[in-house]
Parts: structure tokens; sequence; C-alpha cells
């Protein structure tokens, strides 16, 4: 890696995280030069535009899912040990990742209904993510650990509603049994899942 791609990785780090804090649609060259000592022409160098910084800035995050959520859980069996990894990591990225909670929840409810390139790479990231896990849950029915009656699409949806509560519980509500009750959900939703004997 270069040092200019250096350079530009590490305003990346520091962008998602203050995105985290003020909103992706409150990221800005100008306070991303302010919180990180930059000139505006420097980075008007690496992003051109607020809107190019958005979008860089999403993909690194999720870069930074995949390689801190996704590629960890392979390492796991395959099949339900796999999805359980998954799991166990996202909750973990969600504890722990950004100060200011998880850019994409966080992204999601500003861009919902604002066509563009943002909300354009803000949905691929999502459909990744989804395609990613429901592949995990295909593959646990093909272990035979889950029935084959299971649709991965919608335990996929299951999963992320799971963690979606378990953001807006600890992070709004300040829940103190918001990790348990995701865990609890969790379990309920992979009891579902199993193949039941014959």
């Amino acid at each position: 890696m270069s040092k200019g791609e250096q350079t530009k990785t590490a305003i990346l780090g520091e962008a998602s995280e203050l995105a985290s804090r003020v909103g992706l649609g409150g990221l800005t060259i100008g306070t991303l030069a302010s919180a990180a000592s930059l000139s505006k022409s420097g980075l008007y160098a690496h992003f051109m535009s607020k809107e190019s910084l958005q979008v860089e800035v999403l993909r690194y995050a999720r870069d930074l899912f995949t390689d801190n959520v996704l590629r960890p859980a392979v390492k796991a069996p395959r099949g339900e040990p796999r999805l359980r990894a998954v799991f166990e990591h996202w909750l973990a990225w969600q504890t722990s990742r950004f100060g200011g909670g998880c850019i994409f929840v966080n992204a999601a409810s500003e861009y919902d209904d604002q066509e563009g390139p943002v909300r354009d790479e803000l949905v691929r990231a999502e459909r990744d993510k989804q395609e990613s896990i429901a592949l995990v849950i295909r593959t646990a029915v093909a272990e035979g650990h889950f029935d084959p009656d299971v649709d991965p699409a919608l335990v996929a949806y299951e999963l992320e509603g799971i963690l979606l509560s378990h953001h807006y519980a600890r992070r709004l509500m300040r829940d103190p049994r918001a990790d348990e009750h995701a865990r609890r959900a969790f379990e309920r939703l992979l009891e579902r899942c199993r193949r039941r004997s014959a």
C-alpha cells in the first residue's frame, strides 16, 4: 500500500468514526477537516465532494464489516456453528466498533428516502450482507443442521431484526439486558430452524 493509500485509509477510519457520531449526512469535508486537523484542500484532493466522501466511507465500513464479522465467522465449522459465529461477531461489531453506533443503521434512517449514489451504496452493502448471511444459512440446511424447509432469506431477515432490536435497546433505551435478550432471541431462531427428528 502506497503512502497516499495509507493516508486515505487513515482518513476514512477517522471519517467513519465521525459519521457514526454526527450521521452520514453530517459528514462533510469541512467537519472532517476540523475533526482530523487536516486541510480542506488536502481532503478535496482525496474525495472531490461530500457525496464522494460519504460513498467512500460506506465502502470502507462495508470492508470493515466483512473483515470483523464475516471473514472471522468462516473459520467456524460450516452450518449452524458458522451462523452462530456470524451472530457473535455482529453483536461485537455493534457494541464496540464505532463510538456512535453502527454506521449502517444510522445511515439507513437518514438515506432510506433520498435517491442518489449514497443510498445506492448503502443498499448495495445491505444486499451483500443479506446474501452472505443467507449463504451461511443455506449451508446449514445442506449440512443437515437446519430443516430443508427453512427459507434462508427469511432467516437472514429475522437475524437482522434481532440485531436491529439490539441496537435500539442498547443505544437508545440503554437497556442493560440488550445483549442477553439478543442472545435469547437468536437461540429461539436457531431452535425454529433446526431439523426435526423423524
